[in-house]
């Protein structure tokens, strides 16, 4: 979503005014009942997924089934979803803070992410790898008008990317993609790799391994920690993408040149 706002243009002829998208921020608060779970700043479209996703982490959702409602309204003059869990499911703890568009392991409820699954098999063509970035930035179709959105997508070993999500905050585009893949029953993602338009974190990786995906590529860098956690959990992670070179952070053993 974006709006029009005027700005003032400087460039060598002077400054000039002139009309200009920028992405919506705004808030969504997540519901379980009567008790607000949480007030997250996202830019408004895919807000199911984006709870759906967000609960991959804090509730340990893993299935469709877990979650037996999430329904989007309006109340109070914000945008709200309404969420339901299976009596199985353990109910994130509430958040008593607004969790802003730049803060994704500040909402997180532990700093632990799990068992560690089965290593995957699955190798990473850097023919593949190269090209995913600009079929990534092909999908980004309000970047192209704002410039002020971060991406993310699931891609298959052999370079499709069926679903791209975008927001001005990058693990919200995280856990929208992630969240749709959870409501369409393919979690865990052990055929597909995180693509993300920036840099790799902990809550990144946090969240690709909650989904079981068995890659992350990047087209900014990771932090020493994302490399760690990457190398313990067996994912593949990619980043520095540029033309004529990449860097392989982790597994490198299953990538392929």
């Amino acid at each position: 979503m974006t709006a029009r706002r005027r700005v003032h243009r400087v460039n060598a002829g002077g400054m000039t005014g002139r009309a200009d998208d920028l992405v919506v921020e705004a808030p969504l608060e997540l519901h379980l009942g009567d008790t607000t779970l949480a007030v997250l700043m996202r830019t408004p479209g895919h807000d199911t997924e984006l709870a759906a996703g967000w609960l991959l982490v804090e509730s340990g959702v893993e299935a469709p089934a877990d979650v037996t409602q999430l329904r989007g309204c309006w109340k109070n003059d914000v945008d709200v979803i309404e969420i339901a869990l299976a009596p199985h499911t353990t109910p994130p703890r509430p958040r008593s803070f607004v969790t802003g568009a730049a803060c994704g392991v500040c909402s997180a409820d532990q700093l632990t992410l799990g068992a560690v699954g089965p290593r995957s098999a699955q190798v990473l063509d850097v023919d593949v790898a190269r090209d995913l970035p600009d079929t990534l930035r092909e999908q980004q179709r309000a970047f192209e008008r704002t410039g002020g959105l971060h991406a993310a997508g699931l891609a298959t070993y052999d370079g499709r990317i069926d679903v791209v999500r975008e927001d001005v905050g990058r693990h919200n585009a995280v856990d929208k993609v992630l969240g749709r893949a959870l409501m369409d029953g393919l979690l865990p993602a052990r055929d597909r790799l995180l693509v993300v338009s920036g840099r790799v974190s902990f809550e990144i990786v946090q969240k690709a391994v909650a989904a079981g995906v068995s890659g992350i590529v990047a087209v900014s860098a990771p932090s020493s920690m994302a490399v760690d956690l990457c190398e313990e959990y067996g994912l593949v992670l990619v980043g520095m993408m540029r033309r004529d070179h990449f860097n392989v952070y982790a597994g490198a053993d299953r990538v392929r040149a």
